[in-house]
């Protein structure tokens, strides 16, 4: 997993060189032209998983907090840790710029993947972006607790003789505010900028 940690510290650099220097968000709060305004729909419900530290944590431990909110899988070849790794990267540029703000945002990943993501090898993916980012697992009856309440789809591929499989899956980061309410979703596909400018749309 090291070309994750390489290019995670690569968007950070060639980002910092990009981002604004505003002194602070702008007043308004809402989405931007490349975001999606979530806020009145029923995404995000409790859970009880399991950490990347082996700790039970509901959805309600983090009560005052904005949650970025990524579903993947630790064996994921592309998708997953390229976002993870633009999101992760968006947000130690906020942070930087904004530290107060940027303290009030819990990053997370949850698997779609329990049966090969225990507690270690979620551990292991984190361990490669934002120091504060959690990474959650659990028994399959939860994880499937957490897809519904999430609106996160997750289909398991059918396994190569080899034994190893993918999965087709929603790759949204969900933005939610500190009572869990949805906000929006961060466009991680305009890259770590496009991250800090949505989270500077919405934090406060």
């Amino acid at each position: 997993m090291l070309h994750y940690i390489r290019s995670y510290f690569i968007l950070i650099a060639a980002t910092m060189m990009l981002a604004a220097c505003d002194p602070a968000p702008s007043g308004e709060v809402g989405p931007s032209l490349d975001g999606v305004d979530l806020r009145g729909s029923a995404i995000g419900g409790d859970f009880l998983l399991t950490s990347n530290e082996g700790k039970p944590v509901r959805w309600a431990d983090f009560t005052g907090q904005y949650r970025m909110v990524y579903f993947g899988f630790a064996y994921c070849p592309d998708i997953c840790p390229t976002d993870v790794a633009r999101s992760s990267a968006g947000l130690a540029i906020f942070e930087k710029s904004y530290p107060d703000l940027g303290a009030k945002i819990q990053p997370i990943f949850i698997t779609v993947d329990p049966e090969r993501d225990d507690v270690a090898t979620i551990g292991e993916f984190v361990d490669n972006f934002h120091p504060r980012l959690i990474g959650l697992t659990g028994s399959q009856e939860a994880i499937d607790t957490a897809l519904e309440a999430f609106k996160v789809t997750a289909i398991k591929m059918p396994e190569t003789e080899a034994g190893n499989y993918d999965f087709e899956h929603s790759t949204f980061t969900y933005l939610f505010d500190p009572d869990g309410k949805p906000l929006g979703i961060i466009p991680t596909d305009k890259g770590p900028n496009g991250v800090v400018a949505e989270l500077e749309r919405w934090v406060r």
